[in-house]
């Protein structure tokens, strides 16, 4: 793959890229065409036929602002500041909900990879104190919870993020996940610029894959927005079971496949969703059933970039 993709081809060449009438223009010019019936063959260790791995997100919702999910409708159709049930509802999960994954996680001995937005490391201190302490992977997120493309500065929001995370865990998140998986044409570059060295927005692959910057190659690591609690429990409103019936269904057929070329699959949970007591129960019940196979590695987004950068090394060595 082409080690870096032409500045011009990522926005206008005046303000921000993708600010004119160019707008997506970078988008095809970041990968190839690749289907995966042609992609090379790859192994992962023990045989295993699946990497697994969790996301947990954790994300800072200002009370001063409206609520990017809301589980009530405003009163009388008319929005109202503070957003008390909606900004509660989200509080909920880092209070509880939490803690609930922490312990789902640690007593199968897994370890998930943490999305967190740069001022929730200080908003939810003893939160994310837990999280390095369990030896989780931490992600960037985003400075605050909101789109990139209303960012006035992508540039330093992504620097405060990976400096919030350094402060805490002593060293710089390796990956990012952009809020709402938002990018604008420049965004990519700005993340590759900064040291980022995986993203998680595209979610188009069952398999990591190269994307162009102006900074050299990036890799997109399969993410999710099947097995997602947003758009199960926030979105489709599903019952509580459904991220058991959808995860094991997900993982069969992956791992079906995956006797051909192993497959990557994500877990994408939310303290305020999938940590309420209706709804725990059943991603433990996801777990089990995962565990309950010995061709699986479970692993995090770092350790799913390393396998796959050093397979492609070793077949081009």
């Amino acid at each position: 793959m082409q080690k870096n993709m032409d500045a011009a081809g990522a926005g206008t060449g005046e303000g921000p890229a993708g600010s004119g009438a160019d707008i997506g223009a970078s988008v095809r010019g970041r990968l190839d065409y690749q289907p995966i019936v042609d992609r090379p063959k790859l192994s992962l260790p023990g045989g295993a036929k699946v990497a697994v791995w969790t996301i947990v997100n954790v994300e800072n919702w200002s009370p001063g602002g409206a609520m990017p999910r809301a589980v009530l409708p405003p009163p009388m159709g008319k929005a109202l500041l503070p957003d008390i049930p909606n900004w509660s509802w989200h509080e909920y999960g880092m209070r509880v909900g939490f803690w609930r994954f922490l312990d789902a996680l640690s007593s199968r001995g897994l370890k998930a990879s943490f999305a967190v937005n740069g001022s929730a490391c200080e908003v939810y201190r003893r939160a994310c104190e837990a999280a390095h302490e369990a030896g989780w992977d931490f992600v960037g997120h985003g400075h605050v919870q909101g789109p990139m493309h209303k960012v006035e500065d992508q540039r330093d929001a992504i620097n405060k993020t990976i400096e919030a995370i350094r402060e805490l865990t002593g060293k710089a998140p390796r990956g990012w996940e952009s809020p709402g998986l938002t990018e604008t044409d420049e965004t990519l570059d700005l993340l590759a610029e900064a040291g980022i060295e995986y993203v998680c927005d595209w979610v188009l692959d069952d398999l990591p894959c190269e994307l162009r910057t102006r900074a050299g190659d990036m890799l997109s690591v399969p993410y999710t927005v099947e097995i997602n609690d947003v758009v199960m429990s926030a979105i489709e409103k599903q019952p509580s079971d459904e991220i058991f019936r959808r995860g094991r269904d997900q993982f069969d057929r992956l791992r079906q496949e995956g006797a051909e070329t192993p497959r990557v699959m994500a877990i994408s949970i939310h303290p305020y969703l999938t940590g309420a007591p209706h709804r725990i129960g059943y991603l433990e019940k996801l777990y089990d059933y995962i565990l309950g196979h010995d061709d699986v590695v479970m692993w995090t987004g770092s350790e799913i970039a390393d396998w796959y950068r050093g397979q492609m090394a070793d077949q081009k060595g």
